[in-house]
């Protein structure tokens, strides 16, 4: 396994690499050190995490954490393009993690070969600076959000579906902010929403959605643009339409209310 990464001057190789970072005004040296020095916690290594993963670690974030329980299917392999024909069965942050290594050895990948559950997902959250949710169900959903409200970490969250995807940035901890319940303040029943495997997916809409966060994730780092937090981006393949739909502060949300009722 290659070395920890260091982060001060950049090296020889580092100015090489990331050479059309540094011409960028608005990124310069001081900018890649602080992706060098980012740590950031993906969730999910399918049709999301894959282009997520691949764009951040191209880009030099430091420290690419990668959680997933799961194997890969060859089902996976129409979407999921950071696994190819011969990692079928093995588990999915294993075969992530092996692409993005021969990608760019020099950083750190840290692999979390787990379901994250009410049991492990504030010590996950608590160990990076920012998070990016790819997972396929309502019930990570929340709690990742959850866990990143009260351990106060942005979240870029991403859902597909057939031919539409969506995501946005959550940062209501620094109080300005509306979160994802303010949005969906309860999960819809689970039989109104069919997953991909039921509903289909056509593949590269994942890879719009998932490269879009990606963005996100480093405009977040660098301190650039506008951020997404209060908005919600929708993108629809068949009328290659994008739609950004503000999404308020709800007072009477029961996480970042006025007067909340979850608690961490």
């Amino acid at each position: 396994m290659a070395e920890a990464p260091t982060f001060g001057e950049l090296t020889d190789a580092q100015f090489e690499r990331y050479a059309r970072h540094l011409i960028l005004d608005e990124v310069g040296e001081a900018g890649q050190a602080k992706l060098l020095a980012a740590r950031v916690l993906v969730v999910g290594a399918g049709g999301l995490g894959s282009p997520v993963a691949l764009y951040l670690a191209a880009a030099g974030i430091g420290t690419l954490g990668l959680v997933d329980f799961d194997k890969v299917d060859v089902t996976n392999l129409q979407r999921q393009i950071v696994h190819a024909q011969e990692s079928v069965g093995m588990r999915k942050v294993d075969s992530a993690a092996a692409t993005l290594r021969r990608l760019d050895p020099a950083i750190r990948i840290e692999t979390h070969d787990t379901k994250v559950g009410p049991d492990n997902v504030a010590s996950l959250v608590a160990r990076y600076d920012l998070v990016v949710d790819g997972s396929d169900n309502f019930a990570t959903r929340y709690l990742v959000h959850d866990a990143c409200y009260f351990a106060k970490r942005p979240l870029v969250s991403g859902a597909l579906l057939r031919f539409e995807g969506q995501l946005s940035t959550f940062k209501a901890h620094e109080g300005r902010h509306s979160c994802y319940r303010c949005l969906f303040p309860a999960p819809p029943p689970a039989d109104l929403i069919p997953r991909c495997e039921e509903a289909g997916i056509l593949g590269s809409v994942a890879g719009v959605i998932g490269t879009l966060q990606a963005t996100e994730v480093l405009k977040e780092i660098l301190g650039l643009g506008t951020s997404l937090a209060g908005s919600l981006l929708i993108y629809d393949a068949l009328d290659t339409q994008f739609r950004r739909i503000k999404v308020p502060r709800d007072p009477g949300c029961a996480l970042c209310g006025d007067r909340p009722t979850i608690v961490a």
